[in-house]
């Protein structure tokens, strides 16, 4: 071996040793920081994933099986409150069918609502989409919520001597559920195949079947229909199931 020659320089070094020019400490900090930001990373992927989970499910919910939705008028006292947040549905309408006496959401079928007041700018955008995906109950003033009063092939009327409401040739008590009178508007009507005929439970305050008898004898589509109303949920001193009453239920031909 030579004077100029270094055993150091062929010698690999020792495991654990810092490269020159860095402190065991900035070592340690850089691991900690890698470390720190791939459990950063992780996290995020994890609540991303939460996250668009949640939404699917809620975009199912909302187009197969309920529905959220605001009651902003009185057509419905005593039934349900102005404010009160309900839920519709939809899986009971598909599977069930509708009946005489179910309290339903449906679309304006034509002319039946004024043109709503649309919400603009990044609150009307995110009210939109927080109800789109069913995180908001719908308020978009083109939905309404009645009571069916007549199914398909029902023959209906107003009023008995009496001022009563008469289906299938019956004569309704319907004290239970609604604000008299019923005799605002006198008609005689088949409801057609498909078709159902709506009235609010308040019925002075209820523009409803009885006013849109030139189209289609006042009734709407199954096709427009959202759901039943199933639950108010909201508030809780409101909290509870919406039946059908027996009254109607029962006035068959």
């Amino acid at each position: 071996m030579t004077q100029s020659e270094d055993p150091s320089q062929h010698e690999p070094a020792p495991e654990g040793v810092v490269p020159s020019g860095q402190s065991a400490h900035q070592s340690d900090w850089g691991r900690a920081s890698k470390r720190a930001l791939f459990g950063t990373g992780r996290a995020v992927r994890e609540v991303g994933i939460v996250l668009g989970t949640a939404l699917i499910l809620s975009i199912l919910l909302r187009t197969f099986v309920f529905q959220l939705f605001y009651v902003p008028s009185e057509s419905m006292l005593q039934t349900l409150q102005v404010g009160d947040k309900i839920v519709a549905s939809k899986i009971t309408m598909r599977l069930e069918g509708i009946h005489r006496g179910d309290v339903v959401v449906f679309h304006d079928p034509g002319g039946w609502l004024y043109a709503p007041v649309v919400q603009t700018g990044w609150r009307g955008t995110l009210t939109k989409v927080l109800t789109d995906v069913g995180f908001l109950p719908s308020n978009s003033g083109s939905d309404l919520v009645k009571r069916v009063v007549g199914v398909g092939g029902d023959e209906v009327k107003c009023c008995s001597p009496a001022g009563q409401l008469m289906v299938n040739g019956h004569a309704l008590n319907e004290s239970a559920y609604t604000v008299a009178p019923t005799n605002q508007v006198q008609f005689d009507i088949t409801v057609p195949k498909d078709h159902v005929f709506v009235m609010g439970d308040n019925r002075p305050n209820s523009r409803d079947s009885r006013f849109h008898l030139d189209v289609a004898s006042g009734t709407v589509p199954l096709s427009e229909l959202q759901g039943v109303v199933v639950f108010k949920l909201w508030p809780w001193s409101s909290f509870g199931t919406v039946p059908a009453p027996a009254v109607l239920a029962d006035a068959r031909k």
